[in-house]
């Protein structure tokens, strides 16, 4: 059994956290849809040299319309989703604005059951109750 994902899991938890505590400093004096955009464009220019790097242009043809429409629509929530998090970030606490941000994750398991049909078991209700709850005491 590969563990690939628990480690690459870990490791965007751990820069998450960067982007909380970094994006706080870096808001002090910066309009949040500035810094957002400016944190997109070093994204944009980071995944387009890894890309190019590791020769991942040569896979385009993996991009049928289907593949487009909703990564255009992850895109798109994705863009939305920064741009509140630093308005968030800016207003916040980064500690209380990361807490309710991670709520994501109990709309994952809610989305993932209602759009991919994903089962709920007991352990992962009790794990979603948790997060919530948690989340609202941090924030607190």
């Amino acid at each position: 059994m590969s563990y690939d994902w628990l480690i690459y899991s870990l490791l965007s938890a751990i820069l998450a956290a960067f982007v909380a505590v970094f994006g706080k400093i870096g808001l002090k004096d910066v309009d949040p849809t500035l810094a957002t955009t400016v944190r997109a464009g070093i994204m944009f220019s980071s995944l387009l040299l890894i890309a190019l790097s590791l020769g991942k242009f040569n896979n385009f043809s993996q991009l049928n319309n289907k593949a487009i429409v909703f990564i255009f629509i992850s895109g798109l929530a994705g863009a939305l989703s920064w741009l509140f998090y630093f308005f968030a970030l800016k207003n916040g606490q980064a500690s209380k604005v990361a807490a309710i941000d991670r709520l994501s994750l109990v709309f994952v398991f809610l989305f993932s059951l209602a759009v991919l049909g994903e089962k709920l078991e007991i352990k992962t209700l009790l794990g979603i109750i948790l997060m919530a709850v948690g989340a609202i005491i941090i924030s607190l």
